[in-house]
Parts: structure tokens; sequence; C-alpha cells
């Protein structure tokens, strides 16, 4: 999951994506100081490793 935080105007907005595409996407159109952000699980599959 890809989240924007941007501030506006005194203001704190977060936007989730699924995708880093269309976050990108909607961060380059997005006016004001923003942040984008991968959140990742501890128990996401990508990152499961075999501990033998």
């Amino acid at each position: 999951m890809w989240v924007i935080t941007r501030y506006v105007d005194t203001e704190i907005t977060m936007f989730e994506f699924e995708t880093e595409e269309e976050a990108r996407e909607a961060f380059q159109n997005m006016k004001g100081c923003k942040i984008l952000s991968e959140v990742i699980y501890y128990n996401d599959p990508r990152f499961l490793h075999d501990a033998a």
C-alpha cells in the first residue's frame, strides 16, 4: 500500500493507493507539502524468508 500525506493551509490529509504507479501519478498532480510512503506489513508474503 502507498500513502500520500499532504499538508495544505493548516490541514493534513492522507490518501491511500494500491499501486506505486497510481500513487506517483497523484503525487505529481497534488499541490502543497507532501510525502509519499510505502507501507510494508511484517507478514507480507513478498518479504517472508524461510528460517532454515
